[in-house]
């Protein structure tokens, strides 16, 4: 599967307060992640962070060129991306992005469909799978048996009823 340059990091949901610093709703696996990128991207336009903090959930960040808060309000919506380069990923993980449209089959090898979507709940990823007919499976180690997103392929275990 291809593998965009850029990941989707976040949204620029607010400022905070008058300095210029922004507050962005992160869509990684956290905040400190986005953190020790180092640089944003919005709109092609390369931002570093000079500095931040997490605070709620959001990082509240300091960006080079914003310095008041008219500045910081011209990107609030704005998405947030970061170089797939600066993302250091432990082994064996892979970015959300990089399985959406992969092959899922089940263990003996028969096509289920194709992932479409991630929903993000507090108990588990759920994949969304349509296929002649839509899956809804858990993201857990009972269910999702082996994921390879070089090849594109998911291998799953299906229960009655999913």
């Amino acid at each position: 599967m291809e593998k965009l340059e850029y990941i989707e990091a976040g949204r620029i949901c607010n400022t905070h307060g008058v300095a210029g610093e922004v507050k962005i709703e992160v869509w990684l696996d956290s905040p400190d992640f986005l953190k020790k990128c180092g640089r944003i991207f919005l709109e092609g336009r390369e931002f570093k962070i000079v500095s931040a903090k997490i605070l709620k959930g959001f990082l509240i960040a300091k960006l080079e060129g914003i310095e008041d808060v008219n500045a910081a309000m011209a990107l609030k919506g704005k998405t947030a991306h970061i170089l797939r380069s600066d993302a250091k990923l432990p082994r064996g993980r892979y970015f959300i992005q990089d399985i959406i449209g992969a092959r899922v089959q089940d263990e003996q090898g028969r096509e289920i469909g194709r992932l479409t979507e991630v929903l993000e709940r507090p108990a588990s990823n759920i994949y969304v799978v349509q296929g002649s007919e839509e899956h809804l499976i858990p993201a857990v180690p009972e269910f999702i048996m082996s994921t390879d997103p070089e090849a594109g392929i998911i291998t799953v275990r299906l229960i009655e009823g999913m």
